[in-house]
Formats: structure tokens, sequence, C-alpha cells
């Protein structure tokens, strides 16, 4: 299986894209009503004269979006209230890489009518990918994701290499980081004992959480979200070599002559945080937010 530096450090999703790409399109279609004045403005000034922020967010993302609720709901509203306008969500389904994302939903938009919007979230904040990318502006790291896996304390009290896995059962959804990681480990070893039939780190936590499996392995917001504060359960980074040790940040990104609407956003970002209520977000989707 081949994977780029892209693709391994900046998984952030599984199994996203189940809204009609055709209903994309018309609500695209809506989005970009407006006075023919502003659509030649760009950045700030021509979100201020909408009197809207138009917010891309990923489908399917627990716990950042499911079904018009999550922590990014919630972010993309309290940005545009900093700037004074109106949010207007564009959800979308996630292309093949971050690369495609970013072409439709920011600098571009998508062939089927949709997009691009004003700003993009839960873009990886990373050098590679900026650097592959000079169309856009990537800035404002608000949480750091990382791979993990969670324990059943008195099934697996310790689990310092991936060793005591080849004697349980561990769900891990088949079609992500933490999948293609526990698939390949030890070349292969861990592969009967694995349950990869997974949506999402999400539903691996629940698995865990119902006794159906020993450790449960995924996206370190998705497994927190389910099981963090629950003593029977630890929660660690997942310990291999392979694993990015000190995860990835994640954040947003415009149009790169947008300077004026990055700076204005990161000012709403940093005002977010100061009070408290980037904190609050997090910790109603039982998530511990620090600054990254």
């Amino acid at each position: 299986m081949s994977h780029s530096n892209n693709d391994k450090a900046h998984d952030r999703r599984a199994f996203l894209g189940k809204t009609s790409t055709l209903a994309l399109g018309a609500l695209g279609g809506l989005l970009g009503v407006g006075s023919a004045h502003a659509e030649d403005k760009t950045g700030l000034a021509r979100v201020r004269e909408r009197g809207r922020l138009t917010v891309g967010i990923y489908n399917d993302l627990p716990p950042f979006h499911v079904k018009g609720q999550g922590i990014e709901i919630e972010l993309a509203k309290a940005l545009a209230g900093t700037l004074g306008v109106e949010v207007s969500l564009l959800p979308f389904p996630a292309d093949d890489n971050m690369n495609d994302d970013l072409r439709n939903m920011v600098w571009k938009g998508h062939y089927l009518g949709y997009g691009p919007a004003d700003v993009m979230l839960h873009v990886p904040v990373d050098r590679p990918l900026m650097q592959d990318n000079p169309k856009v502006s990537i800035f404002g790291p608000y949480w750091r994701e990382r791979v993990v896996v969670a324990r059943d304390l008195v099934k697996l009290p310790q689990l310092d290499s991936l060793e005591p896995l080849r004697q349980v059962r561990s769900a891990v959804p088949g079609l992500s980081l933490a999948g293609w990681l526990m698939i390949g480990a030890d070349d292969g070893a861990l592969r009967e004992k694995l349950i990869t039939k997974v949506d999402d780190g999400v539903a691996a936590a629940r698995m865990l959480q119902r006794g159906e499996v020993a450790a449960a392995a995924g996206l370190r917001s998705e497994i927190e979200s389910v099981l963090r504060g629950d003593p029977r359960f630890a929660i660690a980074p997942i310990p291999m070599p392979r694993a990015p040790k000190d995860g990835w940040a994640v954040g947003m990104a415009v149009k790169k002559e947008a300077t004026d609407l990055a700076e204005a956003l990161q000012a709403g970002l940093n005002t977010l945080g100061e009070k408290g209520e980037l904190k609050a977000m997090f910790a109603r989707a039982n998530l511990a937010w620090q600054r990254v």
C-alpha cells in the first residue's frame, strides 16, 4: 500500500463524502449569490461587504462535524462572530488527498460548481503541505492530532509495545492512518486480531467501551471524545516507531492573496482562546483543549 507523507501525516477523516455532490453543487450556487461589486473584492473586504463568512468543513468528521453538530460547527460560527458577520457553512466530501481539497475549497472551487469557501477548516499546518500549495495560506492551529491506542486496563494492564495485541482483539478503522500502521505493523503480525471494518475511531472506541475488544486505535480526537475520563481505560500514543511522535497541528486555510482575512481570522482565534471559548467548545466534545 502506497502512502505519501501528506496522506500519512494528515489523516483527518474516515469514510467521508456521504453528502450528495449534486446537492453541494446547488448549495454552492446559493452561496455564490451576491452583488457584483462584492464578488470583485477578495479577502476581508469581500466577506464584510457580503455580511457572511463561508466556511468549508468536512462531512462526517467526529467529533468536529457530524450532521450539523460538532466542534468545527461552533468554531465556524464563533469565527464569523469575531468578524461581525454571519456564518455560511459549506460542508463537503473529502477528495483523494489534501491538495485536491485545498484546490476545491480554497483557491479554485469544485468542477461541480460548489466552492471555494472563504476559509477551510481542519487543514494540517505543515510546511511540506504549504510548499506543495503555493496558492493558499495555511495558519491558525487550534488542535494537535495524533494516533493513539486505548486499552482495557483489566485485559491489557501494560502496552509498551504491540506484542500484547497479538493475543487480543483490537478495533481500528482500516481506511485510516491508524489502520495503515496497525495492519502493516511487524510485517502484518496483528492482522488476524484486527477488526478493521469500522467507520472511524469513534466507532472503534465504542466497541472497546462495550467490551467487544480489548483495544481500539484511531485519532486522539476520536478516541478521547468517547473514552476520556473513564477509569476503565488508558489512552496513549500508539507504541510503534513509524507513528508520528508529536502528531500534527490542525488549522485553517484561505487564498494566498487574502492576507487581511487570514490576519483577522488569526486574531479572532486568539481572542476565542484567551476568553476560554475554544476550551469550552472542545470540552463539550469531551476533549481537553490546549494552545497549539
